[in-house]
Parts: C-alpha cells; structure tokens; sequence
C-alpha cells in the first residue's frame, strides 16, 4: 500500500566535481566511531581512475588515495569495511596485476592505511580472471578471525562468478574460492551488496540470475568441519508477480528474518521488497512486503535495506518517483495492522539533489540516514547526502 510523503529532512552533505575529489560515488557509506564517513569513487580523482575518500561531521571532504589505474586498481565500486585499527579494505573492478580481463586488469583487493599522516595502498590480492573470479564489485566482510569475505560476478569454475575469502598468511594474505556458480539452483553473478555474516559464521547473500526459475537466488554458505562449506538454497526467486533478480544485499531482523529487494519482478514488474522467514523444518517463506508501482512510488531498486530499532525499513530505488526526472527515490516501509505501508521519504530530481540512488543507505549513530547519487549535484558528479527525520 503506498501511502502519503513522509516528513524528512533532506540535505546535501557534499557535492563531487571529479577532479581532484572523485566522481560517481558508486558506494554505501562506512561510519567511524568519530562519525566520519568513508565511501568510494568509481571515478574521477587525480588520475580520473577513482578514489577512497573521508568526509567529516562538518561535511569537510578529504581524498585518501587517488587510484593511478595500475597495479594499484582502477573503478573501486561498493565502498569500504574498517577494521578495529581503522585500516580500509575494498575492491576494484578492473586494474591490478594478476592479469587481464577486458583488456585493463582483472580487478584487486586492497587495504589502506595510514602511515607517518599519509594513507598508503596496499594490494592484498591481484585477481586473474581464471577460477579466482574476477571484476569485484561489493563491499567486503570480516568475520571474526579476521578473514576478509567478498564476491566477483565473473570468471570462476564455470565463469559465473564466486564467492571467495581471504585468510593471512604469513605477512600476506591468500586468496580461495568457497563457492563457485553453476548457473543452475545455486544461480549466477553476485550481488551490489555485501555478503551477510551471522553469529555462527554462515554468509547470506543473493544471485542476480539462475536458480530454478532464472531469476535469481537466496543462498547460504555453512562451514563444515573438514572439506569443502555447504551450499543451501533458501528461496528460488520465480519472477512475476514473485519477486525477481535481486541487486542488493540481504539483513536480519532479531527474530532471524531475511530482508531484501529486487530489481524487477513482483505485481508491476519492477521490483519488490521481500521477506524470508525460516521455518522447523528448514524451508524458507517469502513474503512480499511491497511490490513497486513504477510511478511517484519508485522503481528498480538495487538497495540493500536498512532497518531501524522501530522495526522500519528504509531503502533507495534507481529510478520512478518525480515524474518530470525519474531520478528515484528514498521509500520508508512501516508495519501496521498486519500489512506494510509505504511511504516516500525523498523524490530525487529536485534542484540539484543528485539521482539514481544505486547503493543504499547508512544509519550513523544519531539515526540519521545517509546516501549517495553517481550522478546530479552542482558539480554534476555525483552527491553525498543525509535524510533527518
């Protein structure tokens, strides 16, 4: 059910100009415990090949590293995870020195750190674009060892991308693949989002493509105690008016709940935000919560969701919403009387507020929301923005 525009504060924190700050900020936010955020530029920067920037609580805006599109990486996409000691970790899509792959390098792991003032790149892992996978894309996971824990859409066993891990070793780090896709019931090609870790050590994620019915899979990696981690099949996304291909990463809910979106199917086909309650006898039910309209309500969206201590959901979508911009939009998704309701919190394509919100939102400490936009802004490169409510 969509219902009124919800009251919300909204403000532009940073406006990218590409040169020398970054531009198309194709990331979700990191916070600090400072309250500094830390995201990535695809592009744009002092070589034009990307960047990893900080931007204060004052809304100050700091490169840290200009990617030189080398064996450094080049097109850093997801953001960044930070560890305990405040080093940087994230991917690139392309560059590095493990091969080839598009003819610009098949992508790289990397880690930041700050030295003497200067924050210096390190490359944990050079992709080759043979079975390790290659042109990662997403956030990456720590568990709580201190492996790192990500996902490449291509390249792989059956060229279909991986799920993969990196361990220390030594005073490097190593490289191995714990699942490569089939195409078949375990899908094909990772998602926007990050990988999603429990208490036990399990990763959830999503595939865009594959499983049963083609569009797209819910699946679970089990460690086990010798050999190789378990594959299961959650939920096989069926297409309309089910949901279909899902771009974001999933979350929990205290109750053990999975929450996501995808990018199209439910009743309009273009897209749902759904629910996935596991049952005793280990069999997964989906619920749709909210199927898009395509209009003023949003559409396509390639969110990972983000829920609140009042049990909301908030999200992005990529396009719909402002009929003169289909810019997209910032949708809240509240529970009552047994249904879920929505409500627009932000219409992109107003002024110069950005759109295409792509990657999703961060909830800092003073349950504030902050996003970004690839593209808009005064400088036309892209945007950092905070909704108040």
């Amino acid at each position: 059910m969509l219902t009124s525009l919800s009251s919300a504060t909204y403000k532009t924190v940073y406006n990218f100009t590409g040169a020398p700050d970054g531009g198309d900020p194709a990331t979700q936010l990191t916070f600090d415990r400072a309250g500094n955020a830390y995201g990535t530029t695809a592009a744009g920067g002092s070589f034009n090949f990307g960047t990893v920037f900080k931007i204060s609580p004052s809304g100050k805006q700091t490169v840290l590293y200009s990617f030189s599109g080398g064996v450094d990486g080049l097109d850093p996409h997801g953001g960044v995870t930070l560890d305990s000691a405040g080093n940087l970790y994230g991917t690139t899509v392309a560059g590095g020195s493990g091969g080839l792959c598009a003819g610009d390098g098949c992508g790289v792991v990397f880690e930041l750190s700050l030295s003497g003032g200067t924050w210096i790149e390190n490359t944990l892992y050079n992709f080759t674009g043979l079975n390790d996978g290659f042109g990662p894309g997403g956030a990456l996971v720590f568990d709580t060892h201190g492996h790192l824990y990500g996902t490449a859409p291509d390249g792989g066993a059956h060229s279909l991308g991986v799920v993969f891990k990196l361990s220390r070793k030594g005073h490097g780090w190593q490289q191995s693949v714990i699942h490569a896709f089939t195409g078949g019931k375990d899908g094909s090609v990772g998602s926007l989002g990050s990988l999603l870790l429990d208490a036990k050590g399990n990763l959830y994620g999503v595939t865009e493509l594959g499983g049963t019915y083609g569009a797209g899979a819910v699946y679970k990696l089990s460690k086990t105690p010798h050999g190789p981690w378990k594959t299961t099949i959650l939920y096989d996304f069926k297409g309309m008016p089910d949901a279909a291909n899902p771009y974001g990463g999933l979350i929990f809910d205290n109750a053990g709940n999975l929450y996501g979106s995808t990018y199209y199917g439910g009743a309009s086909g273009v897209g749902a935000v759904f629910q996935l309650i596991p049952g005793p006898d280990g069999q997964w039910q989906e619920n749709i919560l909210y199927n898009f309209q395509g209009g003023t309500d949003g559409s396509l969206p390639t969110t990972t969701l983000v829920l609140t201590a009042a049990g909301s959901l908030y999200g992005t979508t990529s396009t719909g919403g402002r009929p003169s911009c289909d810019c997209g939009t910032v949708f809240k998704l509240t529970l009552s009387g047994g249904s879920w309701n929505e409500k627009i919190v932000h219409r992109f394509g107003v002024g110069r507020d950005g759109s295409s919100p792509n990657y999703g939102l961060t909830l800092n400490r003073k349950g504030n929301l902050y996003g970004t936009t690839p593209v808009g802004g005064t400088g036309g490169k892209g945007t950092v923005f905070q909704l108040t409510q």
